[in-house]
């Protein structure tokens, strides 16, 4: 089976957040407003995290690039 990841949403603010690894790192934007990505400490992705999630279903489809940070 695959690896765990954790999904929390918080109704209230309308926000998303998604980790692959539970470690600490840091939030970076992305070139969509709402969208976030966590980065660690070696640069590599271990979630994102969307605000306003509910603005979303206006859009057809969200697509983001959570690539490596660039060195």
């Amino acid at each position: 089976m695959g690896e765990e990841v954790n999904v929390w949403y918080d109704k209230e603010g309308d926000y998303l957040e998604v980790l692959f690894e539970t470690k600490k790192g840091y939030f970076q934007e992305t070139e969509n407003d709402a969208v976030m990505k966590k980065i660690d400490e070696e640069g590599n992705i271990i979630g994102f995290s969307i605000l306003k999630v509910s603005a979303l279903k206006e859009q057809e489809t969200l697509n983001i690039s959570l690539g490596k940070q660039a060195a």
